[in-house]
């Protein structure tokens, strides 16, 4: 096979010398730009034809002589026969006649793609580039035939291969390994930084022990002087976050300030019974005649008879409503009042009514107390958190703390996600299980040590476990 090279500073003055050498259907190999212009390698249909062997023989028909190519003609394109096996579909099979009728198959015509396959897709596409001067050369395997001399030719159509789909297993294996990996180099980090930070390892462990989070412990020991014992360390910590937690006192007390709340959570959580203690609280200091309840629990069973008996008991005024209208309508009525408290409908905080009750409270100018209940998990009170937050929310109030073994947990919420702390329950009895929040009671029961024999008490290695599972590998990371 006789390759030429041709060489020249455009690609239409290229193409326009190979077919000059090698004719219309001569058959482009490569193109590629060198230092001054193009250089494009061809070889003449006549020698291609001698290396691609001809694979379906048809009945002899009467050749048409074939119009002279023009340079405005149609193009066609001849691959070489690597990428003719690829680009073909599977041809029928033609049992071969005798010897004496065998004929040669004629050239395809100009509207087709070896053997007949339309030009459909990508081809399609090719024929209806318009030629500009800054289109690369034309593409391996496109005859120069194909690009008429007065346009450059059109960049390739070949695609690059689709990346490999990794089978599932395979990716679940991989993620076990790297889980593998990080609770080994957690092991590793813990040991290190037990030797060299022996302190800090410590006072983890018991923060992790009390059931304070990962993120919390981490950022409130990364500032932790390494100079001090664990005493001190202890000492230190609490300080911080004493100085974290917001709360209220005797000076900004809701009772006295006066207003309209709602109290908003999730089921179960003491909504009606904190409703009758605020209340309360609310009679003894400014008399029945200045406040009043209101409900808009019309869903459960009752809920609105338990409010209306305490208010029968404390002899304030008790209203129900089912919308915003209502609502608003009831608050107009009501201006007069002190404070005025809402018991909201009891929801999960995963619940769609969520966002519309927000809605409903913020279009009537009420504020939101969210009440968290003390016993439980850290994740399920980030959700109720995220879920009732928003700029009306005046702050929240702790109940349950009498059934919580450790309010380290609560704490940590209220602290990350910068709460106001109004006020913190811990019975059944109205008015008397309310009260406001006593700090160093409330830290004293959150940093409480858990007792040696219990089984959430971490041993060994299985507090930088912990803190690898939470995305620190080792507490030494951010040293104070």
């Amino acid at each position: 096979m006789n390759v030429k090279k041709f060489i020249a500073a455009t690609a239409r003055d290229a193409l326009r010398k190979v077919k000059e050498t090698l004719g219309n259907d001569a058959i482009i190999l490569s193109n590629r730009g060198v230092p001054g212009g193009v250089e494009i390698m061809a070889v003449a249909a006549r020698d291609m034809a001698m290396i691609v062997p001809t694979q379906v023989h048809e009945t002899p028909r009467p050749e048409r002589k074939q119009p002279e190519s023009h340079a405005d003609d149609d193009y066609r394109v001849v691959l070489s026969s690597a990428r003719a096996r690829i680009s073909q579909p599977p041809q029928p099979t033609v049992v071969p006649a005798p010897a004496s009728h065998q004929h040669v198959a004629p050239r395809p015509a100009a509207s087709t793609v070896n053997a007949g396959i339309p030009r459909t897709g990508a081809l399609r596409q090719m024929e209806n580039v318009r030629p500009g001067p800054s289109v690369p050369p034309p593409s391996r395997g496109v005859p120069a035939s194909s690009v008429p001399p007065a346009a450059s030719a059109p960049a390739s159509v070949a695609r690059r291969p689709e990346a490999e789909v990794v089978p599932m297993e395979v990716m679940d294996e991989i993620r076990s390994l790297r889980k593998l990996v990080e609770q080994h180099m957690a092991g590793f980090a813990w040991g290190e930084t037990a030797r060299s930070e022996p302190v800090k390892t410590e006072v983890l462990r018991r923060m992790l022990d009390a059931g304070f989070s990962p993120q919390f412990s981490r950022d409130m020991l990364a500032d932790l002087p390494r100079e001090m014992n664990a005493l001190e360390a202890m000492a230190w910590v609490k300080g911080s976050a004493d100085r974290s937690l917001v709360t209220i006192g005797q000076e900004n007390d809701i009772v006295d300030r006066g207003g309209v709340y709602a109290l908003v959570g999730p089921t179960g959580v003491g909504k009606t019974t904190t409703t009758a203690k605020l209340a309360a609280r609310c009679v003894l200091r400014h008399g029945p005649s200045k406040v009043a309840l209101v409900t808009t629990d019309g869903y459960r069973i009752g809920a609105h008879e338990q409010l209306r008996i305490y208010g029968r008991i404390l002899g304030v005024s008790v209203h129900l409503v089912k919308d915003a209208n209502e609502l608003r309508q009831t608050l107009l009525e009501l201006q007069h009042k002190h404070m005025v408290l809402i018991d909201t409908m009891g929801m999960s905080q995963r619940d769609k009514l969520v966002p519309e009750l927000t809605d409903m409270l913020a279009g009537c100018d009420v504020q939101r107390l969210l009440l968290l209940n003390s016993t439980s998990r850290g994740d399920t009170l980030d959700d109720v958190v995220r879920a009732y937050a928003g700029e009306t929310l005046a702050g929240c109030i702790l109940t349950k703390i009498d059934e919580a073994a450790s309010l380290a947990t609560v704490l940590d919420v209220i602290m990350r996600h910068g709460l106001k702390l109004q006020y913190v329950s811990n019975g059944q009895r109205v008015p008397e299980d309310l009260h406001l929040p006593n700090r160093g009671y409330l830290l004293h029961r959150a940093f409480k040590d858990v007792p040696e024999g219990s089984p959430h008490r971490l041993d060994g290695v299985e507090s930088g476990l912990m803190m690898a599972n939470a995305g620190m590998v080792a507490v030494g990371g951010s040293r104070g």
